[in-house]
């Protein structure tokens, strides 16, 4: 994973790199998403791509099961003790990169297949990185969830402009096998909004996320 320096919570910068980079500038935040801008993508595989995914869908399904179950254990020890277990927040920022690949993916955002793997791979087009809290507030884990509830919801309303464009890109994609640069910076703040509001609401970071557009 790329170097990191010390951040605003304590932990360190969540910062990416990626070619290419597309969106627009995402502001500073524990959490981050990145995504390379393809410049020629397969013709056909936008009708089989979801098809493709079902293994990680069945994968995904048991992960989730247990960073459910790891999100419960650190609940606890967040609670008692101010501090994430180190392995079970790895866990978790795993279980999201691992998703949030797949999505991508599904989006038509890449054609290279993800891999069936927790860790970052800085060779990948879509990289997703959470910032490691040194500490976090006792009672955040009561109360951040609801906290976040607003967030979630404009969240939700741009996620659904990502699945908007991705029915626009599979038009362009079918018949130019690209999609244009304007409707791929469309798709990326409903996914970056998604990642960081489950980071908050997972307690993974106790600034608030921003309400900007990026």
């Amino acid at each position: 994973m790329d170097s990191q320096a010390p951040g605003p919570n304590g932990g360190a910068d969540a910062a990416v790199a990626v070619p290419d980079p597309s969106g627009p500038p995402a502001p500073p935040y524990p959490a981050a998403l990145e995504i390379s801008y393809p410049q020629e993508l397969n013709r056909w595989l936008p009708l089989v791509k979801w098809l493709l995914a079902v293994p990680h869908y069945i994968a995904l399904f048991f992960v989730g099961i247990g960073a459910f179950f790891v999100l419960i254990y650190a609940f606890f020890v967040v609670l008692f003790t101010g501090r994430w277990p180190r392995g079970a927040f790895d866990f978790v920022v795993g279980t999201l990169r691992w998703g949030f690949r797949v999505v991508a993916y599904i989006h038509l955002m890449t054609d290279v297949y993800p891999p069936f793997s927790l860790e970052d791979d800085p060779q990948y087009p879509v990289r997703l990185n959470v910032a490691y809290p040194e500490h976090i507030d006792n009672w955040r884990p009561l109360v951040q969830w609801l906290l976040a509830i607003p967030y979630v919801i404009v969240a939700g309303v741009l996620y659904y402009l990502t699945a908007i464009m991705t029915l626009i890109a599979l038009v362009t994609v079918l018949f130019t096998k690209e999609i244009p640069r304007g409707v791929f910076e469309l798709m990326m703040p409903g996914l970056r909004w998604t990642l960081r509001g489950n980071a908050y609401s997972y307690f993974m970071a106790d600034e608030y996320p921003p309400f900007v557009w990026g």
